[in-house]
């Protein structure tokens, strides 16, 4: 008998490990076809919340943040290129990239949930931030990226510039906070079971099929 999963997906499209993780997670969910089916729910969680517009470089950014140095912060970025490379994901972080302020791109996401087309817009997102280096705060970037999840563009503008769901954005991440996730990507299953980090297939695979055979 097939299992029916309720999978949160708490995460960042400033964060790396977070494509590499969703990026995992689906290729497990469709391994595991067989033995259950999942439905990816994606939760809003800001590693900077206070980042201005225009954000801040990457390199800039890490040594403040965990105080790396230029050396570990390019060994740290050629680590998850390839980790995102196995997966099937172009990521073209150099040192003139930047992180931005994301509060925007989540609003834009709970309302592509309503649309029914979240997943397409978190991963044109990811494109755009990871693989296109352009800002995911700049309402142009997001619209264009509304556009190639199949969003209407005219309605993701106009949910932009009215500032809707900024509330419901804010109420969800102070909720994901109470519930212990400090750090992301976390993986919750069923509202029970959480699995943290950008894992293997394979331990994704293990996880949600030890899960489904449990209820």
């Amino acid at each position: 008998m097939t299992a029916h999963l309720k999978i949160d997906f708490v995460s960042d499209i400033a964060c790396p490990w977070c494509i590499i993780g969703l990026r995992a997670l689906e290729e497990a969910v469709a391994r595991a076809a067989d033995a259950l089916d999942a439905k990816i729910v994606f939760q809003p969680f800001e590693l900077n919340p206070a980042m201005p517009a225009g954000g801040q470089n990457i390199g800039e950014h890490i040594a403040e943040k965990y105080g790396s140095t230029p050396e570990q912060s390019a060994a740290n970025r050629a680590m998850i290129v390839d980790r995102a490379r196995e997966l099937g994901f172009t990521m073209a972080m150099i040192e003139t990239s930047r992180i931005y302020n994301t509060f925007d791109a989540h609003r834009l996401l709970h309302w592509a949930q309503i649309e029914g087309g979240q997943a397409a817009l978190k991963h044109a997102l990811f494109t755009a931030n990871f693989t296109d280096n352009v800002d995911p705060g700049d309402h142009r970037v997001l619209v264009d990226a509304a556009t190639k999840a199949g969003l209407d563009p005219v309605a993701a503008e106009e949910v932009l510039r009215s500032g809707r769901y900024a509330d419901e954005v804010r109420a969800a991440e102070e909720l994901w906070r109470a519930r212990g996730i400090n750090a992301v990507p976390a993986i919750v299953i069923n509202d029970r079971h959480l699995i943290s980090g950008g894992q293997p297939v394979e331990v994704f695979e293990q996880a949600l099929r030890q899960i489904a055979a449990a209820g």
